[in-house]
């Protein structure tokens, strides 16, 4: 049983490598077999357990939900039963210090439940740094920067080329011109230096679109996973801007692709204990101190995703920003799967047999992160899908769980799907095995995912059901700009933006997902219609060019 859900998860795929060149088998094509591992398949592995934290967000307000309906019945019985005259005089009959008492009650109730309800947080707006064209490299450039180094053999090189051509990433990404120096580039002086320039692009350019002076901000949270200077970046910011002496300040490392989410979280809970505040959140990272120079091949993928990115955002909790916010931050889910060792050390930092430090990559990522994205989107799913998609699912549920044939069906499912494929008849206990998954496209008009690679977006497509249009922002933005770690979400979100397609109501999902393992959700509504942008946007010179075909 555990062998087969093993290979349940794995994918071939036939390469072709051409012609051979030499050898006894010269002028012979040659292929070989390429050995994947697939994302868990959500229709056969979602358990009642994950989604019990969703509903808990509803049971914590089941009091109202079963008072209030009660006592609208109560007051409606003892109303109806009188007549109009009736009510006139039950209400004379109270005296004056009654009637004033009963109203100072509902005014103070109504005040407490109105102060000790969370703020609204509204983004004004964000922006993505756009690197200059000179940074800007192809797949073959890349390739040439790396053998020009001198630091790789050409097995590695190899390597790195055949990563590249099934990565979906394009021809026109950024990476610092640092990664073909001979010299050491791992250097703090070469890490601010890309730092400085990506961070203050980002910030420059945030505050050119909101109009909001820098000494305005009072929260800033800056994360960036693997450059963690002293003093830290939070504080270049600061000091490079000028900020007020009382801003809260926030540096955030080691936190992975999904770090850009959980800043917003940060941001969101100093904003709810700060009223009439402007919070900036800064997501980045920096490619240049992250390279890595030796030959460990799970040690040299990330080196062929990561490029240069960083984004901008800016919040408020200020009522009167209601009319010119672009978007109203409606929900956060966090999930943390560190508890579990293969979860912890799917994406690791540490240094090879030659002392080369780097990020290690297991081959077990795929399916590590593929069970903290599906605890993270079925705890979304009670706070997001409509009722009628929550009672299907729940009711699916609790058949697979409580049902005799799906426990029957446990041991003998293999047997049972492929007798029933013999014989041309469709087994009814495979169907109950199945739980109901629910329709995402019916919470969200926009989906916003992190570009990590080609394979994972085409999986999660699958799992989740979502057509290429609701995946075109993160395919296009792994394409057009390459895994930008936890700033990829935002030039998805500009991408959506040139194409002018958020409208007034609609509702944009982001989900990231990083070492340690975590998968984070946010959840916008649109405030407005966003027009087109015609500057400030990193998709403007190039977004009639796209979709392009990957």
């Amino acid at each position: 049983m555990g062998r087969s859900n093993e290979q349940d998860l794995l994918s071939t795929e036939i390469v072709n490598r051409g012609i051979e060149p030499s050898g006894p088998n010269a002028g012979s094509p040659t292929f070989s077999v390429r050995v994947r591992r697939r994302l868990p398949d959500f229709l056969q592995s979602v358990n009642l357990k994950y989604v019990k934290l969703g509903y808990h967000y509803l049971i914590n307000h089941a009091v109202y939900l079963a008072t209030i309906p009660v006592l609208v019945l109560v007051f409606s019985a003892e109303v109806g039963s009188l007549s109009r005259e009736e009510i006139w005089k039950k209400l004379w009959d109270y005296d004056l210090a009654t009637v004033i008492g009963f109203f100072g009650v509902f005014v103070l109730t109504a005040c407490v439940y109105f102060m000790s309800r969370p703020r609204s947080v509204y983004l004004i707006d964000f922006a993505c740094y756009k690197p200059s064209d000179e940074l800007k490299v192809t797949k073959e450039e890349f390739i040439e920067l790396a053998r020009k180094s001198g630091k790789f053999d050409e097995e590695t090189l190899g390597f790195k080329k055949r990563i590249l051509q099934a990565s979906g990433i394009g021809d026109e990404t950024y990476v610092p011109r640092s990664i073909s120096s001979s010299e050491n580039i791992t250097t703090m002086k070469e890490g601010r230096e890309e730092a400085s320039t990506v961070i203050f692009g980002a910030l420059d350019e945030l505050f050119e679109k909101t109009r909001v002076k820098p000494k305005d901000v009072g929260v800033l949270v800056v994360n960036c996973s693997i450059f963690n200077p002293t003093p830290s970046l939070s504080a270049m910011v600061i000091n490079h801007y000028k900020m007020r002496g009382n801003i809260l300040s926030y540096n955030l490392g080691g936190m992975g692709c999904s770090a850009g989410i959980i800043a917003v979280d940060l941001a969101r809970d100093m904003l709810q204990s700060n009223p009439n505040s402007y919070a900036v959140v800064v997501s980045t990272e920096m490619v240049g101190y992250n390279w890595y120079v030796g030959r460990d091949k799970s040690m040299v993928i990330p080196n062929c995703f990561f490029r240069m990115g960083c984004s901008a955002v800016m919040l408020s909790n200020r009522r009167r920003d209601f009319r010119h916010a672009k978007y109203r931050l409606e929900h956060i889910v966090r999930t943390h799967k560190a508890a579990d060792d293969r979860s912890f050390r799917s994406v690791y930092q540490e240094e090879d047999e030659q002392g080369f430090k780097g990020l290690k990559i297991s081959r077990d990522l795929t399916e590590v992160g593929g069970e903290a994205l599906k605890t993270n989107i079925t705890t979304l799913g009670p706070l997001v899908l409509p009722f009628s998609e929550q009672l299907l699912f729940f009711a699916a549920l609790l058949r697979r769980t409580f049902s005799p044939a799906t426990k029957t069906s446990t041991t003998t499912s293999f047997s049972t799907s492929a007798t029933a494929k013999t014989n041309g008849i469709k087994s009814s206990s495979s169907d109950l095995s199945k739980p109901y998954i629910p329709d995402y496209k019916l919470a969200f008009e926009h989906f916003c995912f992190h570009a990590a690679s080609k394979v994972v977006l085409e999986e999660l497509q699958k799992n989740l059901g979502l057509s290429e249009e609701n995946m075109e922002a993160s395919r296009m933005t792994l394409h057009r700009f390459g895994n930008t770690s936890s700033s990829g979400i935002w030039y998805e979100l500009a991408y959506l933006e040139a194409k002018e397609s958020v409208r007034r109501g609609d509702r944009v999902w982001q989900i990231a997902f990083g070492s340690g393992f975590k998968c984070n959700s946010v959840v916008w509504k649109a405030m407005k219609k966003v027009k087109k942008p015609t500057r400030n946007n990193p998709w403007v010179d190039c977004i009639n060019r796209y979709p392009v075909p990957l």
